[in-house]
């Protein structure tokens, strides 16, 4: 049985936050989206994301929508 999507992005999000050396509050910042949500993005049950919060965590990975769901 495969993940469920939202635990595959969550580890995703979390491993390229990583990657950046960002903490969550730094990604909240660079991303504009409130710390609280990115926590929830990345905990062990993810709360669904919506596209206008894909779109500003690519930005602020510097990656394309499509990169950043490439996993």
């Amino acid at each position: 049985m495969s993940k469920d999507i939202k635990i595959i992005f969550s580890n995703h999000l979390r491993s390229l936050r990583q990657k950046k050396g960002y903490s969550q509050q730094e990604l909240s910042e660079l991303s504009n989206i409130e710390y609280k949500h990115i926590q929830r993005l990345e905990s062990k049950k993810p709360c669904d994301v919506k596209i206008s919060t894909l779109e500003k965590l690519a930005k602020a990975f510097n990656l394309s929508l499509s990169k950043l769901l490439d996993f």
